[in-house]
């Protein structure tokens, strides 16, 4: 499974590399160095504009202070991998963040109201997304956990994957050391090697939506089959049935379905997502002969 992970997110970084390339002409960019050069984009001048957005998601995010937070986040490797920035370079600059397109299609005007969006996703009701959620999951120590939730949405948390190459790894000390780890999951049934535990965030995001009362989604994209067999393999751990109801996994080719043309047409040129039976549009070098 790990190699085969590490070829589907290679090739997806791939194609996306040369779709940025093609798309970011008109827009202030970067290319990281390396063997496969990824494109970074920064604001424009005044500050109206972001390459890695579309317009109208772009203008929503400046409008809220809350969402506009995001990009406190610094890019982990921007030291070692991007030109210097006088501004500094983000996370959320990068073409290959998956938290990017999440606000990409979250922020995006009139999404998050809209009655097919919510149907899938099993939002009960619309509310505006809160990015970054603290889900503070108890510890059986009495402590709570640290780490983010992507986004919350309502009575939905939501975890965005593009082309990570796994849902990481953690120890069993530390699986095991969350309050409900024993109620939620059948141990024996969770993937492991040795004293490791793969797919530590979907085990933590199940913990977070059990002790929120809360549903699960993960949203990844179609050509990660190798993130779906993963989600799988966790979901059949689950000894609650009604916590298994109330968590999912959507791609975002399936959701492109509900949304505005003009951000559909968006995410094909620049992700080449778009809705299962639509060919993305065609970029050069890719497919690769």
């Amino acid at each position: 499974m790990a190699a085969e992970s590490t070829i589907y997110a290679s090739q997806l970084r791939l194609e996306l590399c040369l779709r940025n390339r093609a798309y970011c002409k008109p827009f202030p960019h970067v290319e990281s160095y390396g063997s496969m050069p990824v494109i970074v984009y920064e604001p424009s001048e005044d500050g109206m504009q972001h390459g890695n957005f579309s317009a109208p998601a772009y203008e929503a995010i400046r409008n809220r202070p809350e969402w506009l937070k995001r990009f406190g986040k610094v890019h982990a490797q921007a030291k070692r991998a991007l030109p210097k920035s006088r501004r500094g370079w983000r996370e959320l600059d990068s073409s290959m963040s998956s938290d990017a397109l999440l606000m990409n299609v979250f922020c995006y005007p009139g999404v998050c109201e809209n009655a097919q969006v919510a149907t899938m996703l099993g939002v009960e009701e619309a509310s505006a997304p809160e990015f970054g959620l603290k889900a503070k999951v108890p510890l059986a120590s009495g402590g709570v956990d640290r780490t983010e939730v992507d986004m919350r949405l309502g009575n939905l948390l939501v975890e965005s994957k593009l082309t990570e190459s796994d849902f990481q790894s953690k120890s069993a000390e530390i699986v095991e050391g969350y309050r409900d780890f024993e109620e939620v999951f059948n141990r024996r049934q969770l993937p492991r090697a040795n004293d490791v535990y793969a797919s530590y965030q979907l085990i933590r995001n199940v913990l977070a939506a059990h002790a929120l009362e809360c549903r699960f989604c993960v949203l990844h994209d179609s050509r990660r089959p190798d993130l779906r067999e993963a989600w799988f393999a966790v979901m059949s751990a689950v000894k609650i049935g009604d916590l298994r109801r109330r968590c999912k996994v959507l791609t975002w080719q399936e959701l492109a379905r509900a949304l505005p043309d003009d951000l559909r047409q968006f995410l094909d040129v620049k992700y080449g997502i778009t809705p299962p039976g639509v060919s993305p549009s065609a970029v050069p070098g890719w497919p690769p002969e």
